[in-house]
């Protein structure tokens, strides 16, 4: 894969910008995000602008990008990380310390190339590394009509939890939660090994 896998930049928040509206022009869009791209259309380049650099910055959350050879970005994911006890971003208050995935998204034509595998790769990584009490889990909500991407997170190993949430707008319609464990490992190959990581999905899903 000759993609390029990195956090975003701060100063990079007009494209950061663009790859937002294109999702949500997505045709799952509607039971993948919360917004819409109108709301989205409609926000100041000062949102936009305090968002990236928040996701640059990586204190509480941490937007990577996938970048095509030609300089498109090709996808994206945002992980929020939620500690217990804290504000949760989206869905229920952490009950453990743990990462949130939101915002995946892989343009159609860059779709079967492994390009998500290699942003939740990232995201997995940045999350078990993050300093502080280790983080217990990635959760992530998949919308219950989206059966494309509730069998692939099945697929790459993401459990549901039981845990639903009634959809924003449309309260007759479920959330699903499911979770990744954080590998447990021996205190033999505690230092030598990385963590085992999930195949991942070319559905989108974010908030």
């Amino acid at each position: 894969m000759d993609y390029v896998v990195r956090a975003v930049r701060a100063e990079e928040w007009a494209r950061a910008k663009e790859i937002r509206l294109a999702a949500l022009r997505d045709p799952v869009a509607s039971i993948a995000f919360l917004e819409t791209y109108e709301q989205a259309l409609g926000r100041p380049d000062v949102f936009w602008q305090e968002r990236t650099a928040g996701a640059a910055a990586g204190e509480h959350s941490r937007q990577f990008i996938a970048e095509a050879p030609d300089g498109q970005w090709a996808g994206t994911v945002s992980v929020l990380v939620e500690r217990a006890g804290g504000t949760p971003g989206f869905g229920e208050a952490a009950e453990v310390d743990q990462a949130h995935l939101v915002g995946v998204f892989v343009r159609p034509d860059h779709r079967g190339r492994g390009v998500v595998d290699a942003l939740f790769r990232e995201a997995i990584d940045w999350s078990w590394s993050l300093a502080g009490p280790p983080l217990e889990r990635v959760r992530l909500y998949v919308h219950e009509a989206n059966a494309r991407a509730e069998a692939s997170y099945r697929r790459i190993g993401f459990l549901p939890t039981g845990r639903t949430l009634p959809m924003e707008g449309d309260p007759a319609a479920l959330e699903l939660e499911f979770e990744f464990r954080r590998p447990k490992r021996t205190e033999r190959t505690a230092h030598t090994e990385r963590p085992e990581h999930p195949r991942s999905p070319e559905a989108e899903r974010g908030r």
